[in-house]
Protein backbone atom coordinates (compact mmCIF):
# COMPACT_ATOMS: atom_id res chain seq x y z
CA UNK A 1 0.00 0.00 0.00
CA UNK A 2 0.97 3.64 -0.43
CA UNK A 3 3.40 5.03 2.16
CA UNK A 4 1.86 7.96 4.03
CA UNK A 5 2.54 10.17 6.99
CA UNK A 6 1.12 8.17 9.94
CA UNK A 7 -0.16 11.41 11.47
CA UNK A 8 -1.75 12.68 8.24
CA UNK A 9 -5.46 12.58 9.06
CA UNK A 10 -7.80 13.73 6.29
CA UNK A 11 -11.09 13.12 8.11
CA UNK A 12 -11.91 12.42 11.75
CA UNK A 13 -15.42 11.80 13.08
CA UNK A 14 -16.09 11.48 16.80
CA UNK A 15 -19.23 10.84 18.80
CA UNK A 16 -21.31 10.73 15.62
CA UNK A 17 -24.92 9.96 16.53
CA UNK A 18 -28.11 9.84 14.46
CA UNK A 19 -31.58 8.63 15.46
CA UNK A 20 -34.62 7.93 13.29
CA UNK A 21 -37.88 7.97 15.21
CA UNK A 22 -36.05 7.31 18.45
CA UNK A 23 -34.11 4.36 17.04
CA UNK A 24 -30.32 4.77 16.90
CA UNK A 25 -28.91 4.44 13.38
CA UNK A 26 -25.51 5.63 14.64
CA UNK A 27 -24.36 5.82 18.25
CA UNK A 28 -21.16 7.61 19.28
CA UNK A 29 -19.26 6.42 16.19
CA UNK A 30 -15.56 7.29 15.89
CA UNK A 31 -13.81 7.08 12.55
CA UNK A 32 -10.50 8.22 11.04
CA UNK A 33 -9.46 8.31 7.38
CA UNK A 34 -5.75 8.92 6.83
CA UNK A 35 -4.32 10.73 3.85
CA UNK A 36 -3.53 8.52 0.87
CA UNK A 37 -5.10 5.41 2.38
CA UNK A 38 -8.14 3.27 1.62
CA UNK A 39 -10.29 2.95 4.75
CA UNK A 40 -13.09 0.41 4.48
CA UNK A 41 -16.35 0.63 6.41
CA UNK A 42 -18.11 -2.73 6.71
CA UNK A 43 -20.96 -4.31 8.62
CA UNK A 44 -24.21 -6.25 8.10
CA UNK A 45 -27.26 -4.72 6.47
CA UNK A 46 -28.72 -2.06 8.74
CA UNK A 47 -25.41 -1.47 10.52
CA UNK A 48 -25.49 2.25 9.72
CA UNK A 49 -22.87 2.42 6.96
CA UNK A 50 -24.83 4.47 4.44
CA UNK A 51 -26.25 6.65 7.23
CA UNK A 52 -22.67 7.37 8.25
CA UNK A 53 -21.71 8.35 4.69
CA UNK A 54 -24.82 10.51 4.38
CA UNK A 55 -23.85 12.33 7.58
CA UNK A 56 -20.32 12.91 6.32
CA UNK A 57 -21.57 14.39 3.04
CA UNK A 58 -24.36 16.57 4.43
CA UNK A 59 -27.24 14.50 3.05
CA UNK A 60 -28.27 13.92 6.68
CA UNK A 61 -27.63 16.13 9.69
CA UNK A 62 -26.30 14.15 12.68
CA UNK A 63 -27.98 14.64 16.04
CA UNK A 64 -24.59 15.25 17.61
CA UNK A 65 -20.92 14.65 17.14
CA UNK A 66 -18.05 16.18 15.20
CA UNK A 67 -16.75 15.70 11.66
CA UNK A 68 -13.38 17.35 10.99
CA UNK A 69 -12.18 17.38 7.38
CA UNK A 70 -8.73 18.86 6.76
CA UNK A 71 -9.10 20.92 9.92
CA UNK A 72 -12.62 22.21 9.17
CA UNK A 73 -15.81 21.20 10.97
CA UNK A 74 -18.39 19.75 8.55
CA UNK A 75 -21.20 19.30 11.07
CA UNK A 76 -24.28 21.12 9.81
CA UNK A 77 -22.83 22.14 6.44
CA UNK A 78 -25.04 21.49 3.37
CA UNK A 79 -23.97 18.98 0.73
CA UNK A 80 -22.93 21.54 -1.88
CA UNK A 81 -20.53 23.27 0.52
CA UNK A 82 -18.99 19.95 1.56
CA UNK A 83 -18.54 19.04 -2.12
CA UNK A 84 -16.78 22.35 -2.77
CA UNK A 85 -14.34 21.56 0.04
CA UNK A 86 -13.20 18.49 -1.92
CA UNK A 87 -15.44 15.61 -0.82
CA UNK A 88 -16.95 13.46 -3.60
CA UNK A 89 -19.00 10.30 -3.45
CA UNK A 90 -20.72 7.55 -5.37
CA UNK A 91 -24.08 6.09 -4.36
CA UNK A 92 -25.30 2.62 -3.46
CA UNK A 93 -27.97 3.01 -6.16
CA UNK A 94 -26.63 4.48 -9.41
CA UNK A 95 -27.50 8.15 -9.87
CA UNK A 96 -26.51 8.90 -13.44
CA UNK A 97 -28.24 11.18 -15.93
CA UNK A 98 -29.47 8.38 -18.16
CA UNK A 99 -30.26 10.48 -21.24
CA UNK A 100 -27.10 12.57 -21.14
CA UNK A 101 -23.98 11.39 -22.89
CA UNK A 102 -21.26 9.58 -20.99
CA UNK A 103 -19.02 12.63 -21.43
CA UNK A 104 -21.67 15.04 -20.15
CA UNK A 105 -22.19 12.86 -17.08
CA UNK A 106 -18.50 13.17 -16.24
CA UNK A 107 -18.56 16.92 -16.93
CA UNK A 108 -21.26 17.17 -14.24
CA UNK A 109 -18.59 16.04 -11.80
CA UNK A 110 -16.65 19.21 -12.59
CA UNK A 111 -19.50 21.57 -11.75
CA UNK A 112 -17.89 22.62 -8.45
CA UNK A 113 -14.73 23.75 -10.27
CA UNK A 114 -16.28 25.37 -13.36
CA UNK A 115 -16.59 28.88 -11.93
CA UNK A 116 -18.74 30.24 -14.76
CA UNK A 117 -20.68 33.47 -14.34
CA UNK A 118 -23.85 34.43 -16.19
CA UNK A 119 -22.06 37.32 -17.91
CA UNK A 120 -19.23 35.10 -19.13
CA UNK A 121 -21.72 32.54 -20.43
CA UNK A 122 -23.71 35.25 -22.21
CA UNK A 123 -20.67 36.89 -23.82
CA UNK A 124 -18.82 33.61 -24.51
CA UNK A 125 -15.55 35.17 -23.40
CA UNK A 126 -12.17 33.69 -24.39
CA UNK A 127 -11.50 32.75 -20.77
CA UNK A 128 -14.78 30.81 -20.66
CA UNK A 129 -13.96 28.96 -23.88
CA UNK A 130 -10.51 28.12 -22.53
CA UNK A 131 -12.01 26.82 -19.29
CA UNK A 132 -14.58 24.71 -21.16
CA UNK A 133 -11.79 23.15 -23.23
CA UNK A 134 -9.78 22.40 -20.08
CA UNK A 135 -12.78 20.77 -18.39
CA UNK A 136 -13.58 18.72 -21.48
CA UNK A 137 -10.01 17.43 -21.65
CA UNK A 138 -10.13 16.53 -17.95
CA UNK A 139 -13.38 14.62 -18.50
CA UNK A 140 -11.97 12.76 -21.50
CA UNK A 141 -8.86 11.83 -19.50
CA UNK A 142 -11.05 10.44 -16.72
CA UNK A 143 -13.02 8.39 -19.24
CA UNK A 144 -9.75 6.98 -20.58
CA UNK A 145 -8.59 6.04 -17.06
CA UNK A 146 -11.86 4.22 -16.39
CA UNK A 147 -11.96 2.45 -19.75
CA UNK A 148 -14.84 4.43 -21.21
CA UNK A 149 -13.14 6.67 -23.77
CA UNK A 150 -14.78 4.79 -26.62
CA UNK A 151 -18.22 5.39 -25.10
CA UNK A 152 -17.92 9.18 -24.64
CA UNK A 153 -20.78 9.97 -27.04
CA UNK A 154 -23.07 7.17 -25.91
CA UNK A 155 -26.11 7.86 -23.78
CA UNK A 156 -25.50 6.64 -20.24
CA UNK A 157 -28.56 4.34 -20.35
CA UNK A 158 -26.94 2.40 -23.22
CA UNK A 159 -24.02 1.25 -21.06
CA UNK A 160 -23.84 -2.10 -19.34
CA UNK A 161 -24.32 -2.13 -15.58
CA UNK A 162 -20.60 -2.57 -14.98
CA UNK A 163 -19.81 0.33 -17.31
CA UNK A 164 -22.32 2.52 -15.50
CA UNK A 165 -20.58 1.72 -12.22
CA UNK A 166 -17.29 2.82 -13.76
CA UNK A 167 -18.95 5.96 -15.15
CA UNK A 168 -20.11 6.94 -11.67
CA UNK A 169 -16.57 6.39 -10.39
CA UNK A 170 -15.18 8.54 -13.21
CA UNK A 171 -17.65 11.34 -12.40
CA UNK A 172 -16.67 11.29 -8.72
CA UNK A 173 -12.93 11.10 -9.47
CA UNK A 174 -12.66 13.73 -12.21
CA UNK A 175 -12.67 16.77 -9.92
CA UNK A 176 -9.63 15.48 -8.03
CA UNK A 177 -11.38 15.30 -4.63
CA UNK A 178 -9.34 15.30 -1.45
CA UNK A 179 -11.66 12.59 -0.13
CA UNK A 180 -13.60 10.08 -2.23
CA UNK A 181 -16.38 7.99 -0.65
CA UNK A 182 -17.43 4.85 -2.50
CA UNK A 183 -20.77 3.36 -1.41
CA UNK A 184 -20.90 -0.31 -2.52
CA UNK A 185 -18.92 0.28 -5.69
CA UNK A 186 -19.11 -3.37 -6.82
CA UNK A 187 -22.68 -4.26 -5.79
CA UNK A 188 -24.25 -6.37 -8.53
CA UNK A 189 -21.03 -6.84 -10.48
CA UNK A 190 -19.57 -10.14 -11.63
CA UNK A 191 -16.08 -11.27 -10.46
CA UNK A 192 -14.28 -9.87 -13.53
CA UNK A 193 -15.95 -6.47 -13.17
CA UNK A 194 -15.24 -6.48 -9.42
CA UNK A 195 -11.57 -7.18 -10.06
CA UNK A 196 -11.48 -4.29 -12.53
CA UNK A 197 -13.00 -1.91 -9.98
CA UNK A 198 -10.43 -3.09 -7.44
CA UNK A 199 -7.65 -2.27 -9.90
CA UNK A 200 -9.15 1.21 -10.41
CA UNK A 201 -9.35 1.79 -6.65
CA UNK A 202 -5.67 0.92 -6.28
CA UNK A 203 -4.86 3.20 -9.22
CA UNK A 204 -6.77 6.09 -7.64
CA UNK A 205 -4.85 5.54 -4.42
CA UNK A 206 -1.52 5.55 -6.27
CA UNK A 207 -2.59 8.87 -7.78
CA UNK A 208 -2.85 10.27 -4.25
CA UNK A 209 -6.55 9.82 -3.50
CA UNK A 210 -7.83 9.26 0.02
CA UNK A 211 -10.76 6.84 -0.10
CA UNK A 212 -13.49 5.54 2.18
CA UNK A 213 -14.93 2.29 0.86
CA UNK A 214 -18.33 1.04 2.06
CA UNK A 215 -18.56 -2.52 0.84
CA UNK A 216 -19.99 -6.01 1.36
CA UNK A 217 -17.50 -7.81 -0.91
CA UNK A 218 -14.93 -9.01 1.62
CA UNK A 219 -12.43 -10.19 -0.99
CA UNK A 220 -12.32 -6.64 -2.38
CA UNK A 221 -12.13 -5.10 1.10
CA UNK A 222 -9.24 -7.33 2.15
CA UNK A 223 -7.31 -6.75 -1.09
CA UNK A 224 -7.47 -2.94 -1.34
CA UNK A 225 -7.90 -1.61 2.21
CA UNK A 226 -5.23 -0.27 4.55
CA UNK A 227 -7.61 -0.04 7.52
CA UNK A 228 -11.07 -1.47 8.22
CA UNK A 229 -13.76 -0.14 10.57
CA UNK A 230 -16.74 -2.35 11.47
CA UNK A 231 -20.22 -1.15 12.45
CA UNK A 232 -22.97 -3.30 13.92
CA UNK A 233 -26.31 -1.89 15.03
CA UNK A 234 -25.03 1.65 14.56
CA UNK A 235 -22.04 1.11 16.88
CA UNK A 236 -18.38 0.72 16.08
CA UNK A 237 -17.33 -2.76 17.22
CA UNK A 238 -13.85 -3.07 15.70
CA UNK A 239 -11.16 -1.34 13.70
CA UNK A 240 -7.67 -2.13 12.50
CA UNK A 241 -5.65 -3.68 9.66
CA UNK A 242 -7.70 -5.98 7.39
CA UNK A 243 -6.22 -9.24 8.66
CA UNK A 244 -6.74 -8.28 12.30
CA UNK A 245 -10.36 -7.37 11.65
CA UNK A 246 -10.87 -10.57 9.69
CA UNK A 247 -9.96 -12.58 12.78
CA UNK A 248 -11.77 -10.45 15.36
CA UNK A 249 -14.35 -12.67 17.18
CA UNK A 250 -16.86 -9.82 17.43
CA UNK A 251 -16.66 -9.27 13.68
CA UNK A 252 -16.96 -12.96 12.92
CA UNK A 253 -20.04 -13.13 15.10
CA UNK A 254 -21.65 -10.01 13.62
CA UNK A 255 -20.77 -10.27 9.96
CA UNK A 256 -18.04 -12.58 8.73
CA UNK A 257 -19.22 -15.92 10.02
CA UNK A 258 -18.58 -17.67 6.72
CA UNK A 259 -14.92 -16.65 6.55
CA UNK A 260 -12.64 -19.03 8.37
CA UNK A 261 -10.29 -17.82 11.08
CA UNK A 262 -7.30 -19.00 9.04
CA UNK A 263 -8.45 -17.98 5.56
Amino acid sequence: MTSVDPNGITLQASGLTKHFGGLPALHEVAFVARKGRVTALIGPNGAGKTTFINCLTGVLRPDRGSIIFDGQELFGLPSHRIARLGVARTFQNLRLFARLSVLDNVLCGLSTTAGDSFLEAFLRTPSLRHRERRLRLAALEALDIFGLAGRADWRAHALSYGERKRLELARAFVSGPRLLLLDEAVAGLNPDETERIGTLIRQMQRNGATLILVEHDMDLVMSVSDHVVVLDGGRRIAGGPPEDVRRNPLVLQAYLGKISLTA
